[in-house]
């Protein structure tokens, strides 16, 4: 029916803000994105303007609530996905935020985490978070911002400041400075907040000096999350759930079974598969983390976090300015000569699971004269295949079964890329009629809360498959050999 409620996604990334509308069968209604800039201010350094991210996500989110599709009808509520521990700390009183956005690839507390390692604390963080010391999570970006923002420590002491992933800050935006909330998903991934417990980590938050009256309530996953100003939108609107992007990629993408896995391929590519009520620790250098919280219940997931994906094409497209679109890469990977065995390894911002090496950095290896512009292309889209065997290889290790696969973002919309995945790890990937399962996840979540499903069962209907890519080639164990190689070339270059 045309006046059946609709929801608003919003999914907050690293390189773009966009606003959904889906109807209750997920079914995208109409769509607005806008891209923002990325900073890179020093070497390894990654950044976002907040005011930015703001304004691109607000226009979006205007867009989608005049755009024609909507013709009137009523969106019941608002579901928030974001890039994950990308750290933002503003002032309470203005809502301004006192710095940058500090990105989830930034590197530049690298050394302060080894220093940490080397005093002997990662066990406890290991054991309580599940995650590794490593800059890649949010506690060492907010501790860099109090240290080097001139009486920024002082104001936190004082209860000034806030920290908040950009869910939050968009929370506190949205209500007009009303919430200050996360949800467990964006908690978890912080290194402050325990996820045994499901509470911030007095333990945790005197390792990384963080102030505790800086830290936004955690929510449940779905949740009622205050109203929308109405002053901003016109209307005010429940937000009603909340899930950083890969765990709600993986709701998006129906995965509430025990070793239901998926992998998606943005800026970077995140596998993740459900471990149930499980805390699963793994010894394979892979992340435990909370799959979604939901009346109180945690679900948990196993993850493994490669930090270059679609960002490996965009530097094709704007760093080396090889190709014009992204959409080229496939014809030029299916055209491309013989394998030449050349390899990319895209570590612009280190390594991420299983190898976790801040210092690595990207490299082409095995160049000759005959290289040419496909054979670089296919080198880079075949990188993220062998990156992604790497994460289901130590999946398998910590004895979690993979079978088969569902993927998507935006790199799986490329046929030669997704048959290379089914070949590289020898299993089905199954990709979705609906591709755009984060935003769609968000949705989920808030229809979860505001009662247009009554449970995960609801939803389940919903998932229809587009094309399953069985796996076809057997020669990949040299093409793995040699990737083993390149990696460890790259790595033994970025020693002192």
């Amino acid at each position: 029916m045309t006046d059946d409620p609709l929801l608003l996604a919003i999914d907050q990334g690293t390189t773009s803000s966009r606003a959904m509308l889906f109807n209750g069968a997920g079914q995208r209604v109409a769509v607005s994105q806008y891209e923002f800039t990325q900073l890179f201010p020093n070497d390894g350094w990654v950044e976002h303007d907040p005011e930015e991210i703001w304004q691109t996500t607000l226009k979006s989110v205007q867009d989608v609530l005049a755009s024609p599709e909507r013709a009137g009808r009523p969106v019941a509520a608002i579901g928030i996905t974001n890039q994950r521990e990308t750290s933002i700390v503003w002032d309470r009183a203005t809502g301004t935020p006192i710095y940058n956005a500090i990105v989830w690839q930034d590197r530049r507390t690298a050394s302060v985490c080894q220093a940490l390692e080397d005093e002997g604390h990662l066990p406890v963080i290991q054991r309580r978070t599940g995650l590794l010391l490593d800059p890649y999570f949010s506690a060492s970006k907010v501790a860099w911002i109090l240290d080097k923002v001139p009486g920024a420590r002082q104001q936190a002491t004082a209860g000034e400041l806030a920290f908040g992933t950009v869910d939050s800050f968009l929370i506190w935006r949205l209500t007009g400075g009303k919430v200050h909330a996360t949800d467990a998903t964006n908690a978890s991934r912080t290194s402050l907040f325990n996820i045994a417990t499901q509470k911030w980590d007095d333990d945790l938050l005197a390792i990384f000096n963080v102030p505790s009256g800086l830290l936004p309530e955690v929510k449940d996953s779905a949740d009622t999350y205050g109203a929308t100003d109405a002053k901003l939108l016109g209307e005010a609107i429940p937000i009603c759930g909340v899930a950083g992007d890969q765990q709600a990629a993986a709701i998006g993408q129906c995965c509430f079974d025990v070793g239901a896995l998926k992998s998606t391929y943005g800026t970077g590519c995140f596998a993740l598969v459900n471990t149930g009520t499980d805390f699963v620790r793994s010894s394979n250098r892979l992340l435990s983390t909370v799959a979604y919280r939901i009346k109180g219940h945690t679900t948990y997931a196993l993850e493994g976090s490669i930090f270059i994906a679609g960002a490996a094409v965009q530097w094709l497209r704007d760093g080396i300015q090889i190709i014009d679109d992204a959409a080229e890469t496939e014809a030029l990977a299916s055209d491309a000569g013989p394998s030449t065995g050349l390899m990319v390894v895209p570590a612009f911002t280190g390594l991420g699971a299983p190898y976790w090496d801040p210092a690595a950095r990207a490299a082409i290896l095995g160049m000759t004269r005959a290289t040419s512009r496909a054979d670089i292309v296919r080198a880079t889209l075949r990188s993220v295949c062998y990156q992604t065997h790497d994460l289901v290889k130590a999946m398998r290790e910590d004895g979690v079964p993979v079978s088969a696969l569902k993927v998507d973002g935006g790199m799986v919309a490329n046929n030669w890329f997704t048959q290379g995945l089914a070949d590289m790890l020898n299993v089905a990937v199954d990709r979705p009629q609906v591709m755009e399962t984060t935003a769609l996840g968000a949705a989920y979540l808030a229809g979860l809360q505001a009662g247009l499903y009554q449970s995960f069962d609801d939803i389940r209907t919903n998932w229809q498959l587009e094309t399953r890519f069985e796996p076809q080639a057997t020669d990949t164990a040299d093409k793995l050999a040699r990737w083993a190689k390149a990696v460890a070339a790259v790595r033994a270059f970025a020693e002192p």
